[in-house]
């Protein structure tokens, strides 16, 4: 099944917190990047119940007051350098996409996706340290 993250975000959220609750993690003050598509009045108030910080780039659809995007953008900014730490991940992501395997998963046992995905983590890992050359 084929679903927007943004609609999947509310229940992955709530699992996040149970698995974090069993293992007596605490993500009080800790930063949650996320794109403008989850740029919503819901998903921050989700955020914040959490005890976490929502850094969310702003979404500007439907507003054309300029005030209220003046105000929007000057409180992003603040932020914006912790929000630009997101390449790393998004980066990790698409060195992972290379690998046309994991692209578009065809596997139907989770145990063997994982296993893909974790040689594709290795040889990112290796050719990071050893160059592109070794292999």
């Amino acid at each position: 099944m084929n679903t927007n993250d943004s609609v999947l975000f509310p229940d992955s959220l709530k699992k996040l917190m149970i698995t974090a609750s069993r293992f007596g993690w605490s993500f009080k003050g800790v930063p949650l990047t996320l794109d403008a598509g989850f740029d919503s009045v819901e998903n921050d108030r989700l955020i914040r119940d959490t005890n976490m910080v929502p850094f969310i780039k702003p979404n500007f659809r439907n507003t054309k007051d300029k005030k209220i995007i003046q105000k929007r953008t000057n409180a992003f900014k603040k932020q914006e350098n912790t929000y630009r730490l997101r390449h790393v991940i998004e980066r990790s992501f698409a060195w992972e996409d290379k690998y046309r395997k994991l692209v578009i998963r065809y596997e139907r046992l989770e145990a063997t996706f994982k296993g893909f995905r974790y040689l594709a983590a290795t040889l990112i890992n290796f050719r990071r340290e050893f160059g592109r050359k070794v292999l």
